[in-house]
């Protein structure tokens, strides 16, 4: 509680209210609290306290702990895009209603149909999203952390918001990986001091930097190359989602020369995880008609197994009945079902409609002729 107590946010040095600093203030004591707990398992089995690669590897403790607790989010982002994907039919044709009518009448209409849509199957756009919205408190977070570290460049008693005291953060401010880059260091701020081993310091940021973007391009190449159907490639979320594509790592590349080394590594390692994450819900829970999914029925095929109507994987002899047992079935329902009358065009409706007189006609002159000889004897007692 006395630690909790004396870390609580206090006004800015200028006199004003931190609102941001107040805002990730829980965040950061998070952050500090993991950061330590990895260090001291680290130290706990011989590692140097002051060591670099100690600190790094409490920063990839961070990611999996991170990670980890996003588990639960990352299946329902995974199911929202599935659902996505089922109603893309559904969204085109309301796109299609509208298009081309600007109107304000027509937009909130447009507006209000797509929405009911999302509602109606329990998914929205921002859903597949929330892994990554929920992971950037925490990377500014980070980010705020590791800057607080150069703070001891100028204040020897400073400490962290939480558990990294002024002890443990003189130590990270010392830590040096490969015995020359610290944690703090910036690609921008290592090209400009120039100190003695910048240019290996530049060099494992720029590395470090391309890796980030490099991950973060591969793990969305593989979502939209192998885990979309043909169906969704034709949609405008498709061609959204490939201009992101190119977007993001640009956006990364202007960014990451800004980041911090233990941020860059904290992204990288967290991309990798998305991407091991994403082979393997590609590789085993693919989106159906995708090419990832004809993939894992070849491969399921070359081990006498198939997927059965629930989604199971089943041995193929138990597929093969079950498909034989839902023909049978279907084939039943199409014999009892009504037949449905042929539809008559015009013209043949109208030469039908003809004919009924006409043979209605050519019937009277039959019945006349059969009343003719009762007639006759009547003519002759006259």
């Amino acid at each position: 509680m006395d630690l909790l107590l004396a870390s609580t946010p206090a006004p800015a040095a200028s006199g004003g209210f931190d609102l941001f600093g107040t805002i990730l203030w829980p965040l950061k004591w998070l952050v500090e609290m993991v950061l330590v707990f990895w260090h001291w398992l680290f130290t706990a089995i011989g590692m140097g306290p002051a060591e670099g690669i100690t600190w790094v590897l409490s920063i990839v403790g961070l990611v999996v702990v991170v990670r980890a607790a996003l588990i639960p989010l990352f299946v329902r982002q995974i199911k929202s895009q599935r659902k996505m994907m089922e109603i893309a039919p559904e969204l085109r044709k309301i796109q299609d209603k509208y298009k081309g009518k600007r109107d304000q009448l027509s937009r909130e209409a447009m507006s209000r149909e797509t929405m009911g849509l999302y509602k109606k199957h329990g998914t929205t756009p921002v859903s597949s999203c929330l892994p990554l919205l929920v992971q950037m408190p925490i990377f500014f977070a980070l980010f705020n952390v590791l800057n607080g570290v150069q703070t001891i460049k100028t204040d020897p008693n400073h400490a962290g918001v939480g558990l990294l005291n002024n002890e443990l953060m003189t130590e990270f401010y010392n830590a040096k990986l490969f015995g020359v880059a610290s944690l703090h260091d910036t690609l921008v701020g290592a090209w400009q001091a120039q100190a003695p081993g910048w240019q290996v310091t530049v060099t494992i940021l720029v590395v470090l930097v391309v890796l980030m973007i490099g991950s973060q391009f591969f793990t969305q190449l593989q979502i939209i190359s192998k885990n979309l159907s043909p169906e969704a490639k034709t949609g405008q979320a498709y061609q959204m989602q490939r201009i992101m594509l190119y977007i993001l790592p640009l956006g990364f590349i202007f960014s990451g020369v800004f980041f911090p080394l233990g941020v860059v590594v904290y992204w990288f390692v967290s991309n990798l995880w998305t991407m091991g994450q994403q082979f393997l819900v590609i590789r085993e829970m693919p989106t159906p008609g995708s090419d990832a999914a004809k993939a894992r029925e070849e491969r399921l095929a070359r081990k006498g197994k198939a997927i059965d109507s629930s989604g199971k994987v089943v041995p193929m002899e138990k597929y093969v009945a079950e498909q034989q047992r839902l023909y049978e079935e279907a084939e039943k329902a199409k014999a009892v079902a009504p037949k449905r009358q042929q539809p008559v065009g015009k013209q043949r409706a109208k030469k039908q409609a003809q004919r009924g007189p006409q043979g209605s006609a050519s019937a009277k002159p039959g019945a006349s002729a059969e009343k003719k000889p009762d007639a006759e004897p009547g003519a002759a007692t006259s």
